[in-house]
């Protein structure tokens, strides 16, 4: 059965980081409880001081209550994100490896998290940065003698999001690529024809 117009596209943006708060991350929790069961698995105990590994969504949770604080991945630091950055502008013709989630996980944190961040402005710049470096290769990539011949584009190392955000343009531009070209069964059809192979138009 085919899916609703609006669901052709693919997956939203608020939808991916939907999915994107299912990623694990630490916490040092502010209160103290045993282990508990909840519908995606059990976590704790949490004692603080000790950190506890928990679902983002459920560390958001926690957070807007004040009850725990989050402790930043390792790549959302600002010399992690500066070599990520320099690496990203140093090489023109691939994307460097992300974490899947990279960018949705980066916003909900400075969003909702930003004073367990060091220097969160300048996290945020670098992250406009980064995007902004890959969205021109993007745009780069898509103009590209490869992709107007309908023949490929290099995706590797690209996030979910990244492809999502691309997917309509592309989809679009293969269309009408592909609706410009002959079509094969039509030319050999025509070369029969021309041929006059097993056609007898009598004497």
């Amino acid at each position: 059965m085919a899916l609703p117009k609006h669901l052709q596209n693919g997956l939203t943006p608020d939808e991916l980081t939907f999915l994107a708060e299912e990623e694990t991350i630490d916490i040092v929790p502010l209160f103290s409880m045993t282990r508990v069961r909840l519908l995606s698995g059990i976590y704790g105990p949490f004692q603080p001081p000790s950190a506890a590994k928990v679902p983002l969504w459920l560390a958001l949770s926690l957070k807007r209550k004040r009850k725990c604080r989050i402790v930043p991945p390792e790549w959302l630091g600002m010399e992690r994100l500066q070599n990520l950055l320099k690496e990203e502008r140093e090489t023109a013709e691939s994307f460097c490896s992300l974490p899947r989630r990279f960018i949705e996980v980066s916003k909900v944190l400075l969003d909702i998290a930003s004073d367990d961040l060091m220097q969160p402005s300048l996290l945020r710049s670098l992250l406009k940065d980064l995007r902004e470096v890959r969205q021109a290769k993007i745009r780069i990539g898509l103009q590209s003698e490869g992709v107007m011949r309908g023949s490929y584009l290099q995706v590797t190392n690209l996030t979910p999001l990244e492809l999502s955000e691309m997917k309509p343009f592309l989809v679009k531009a293969m269309g009408i690529m592909q609706s410009l070209e002959p079509r094969r069964d039509e030319d050999d059809e025509d070369d029969d024809i021309g041929n006059g192979d097993g056609i007898d138009y009598g004497s």
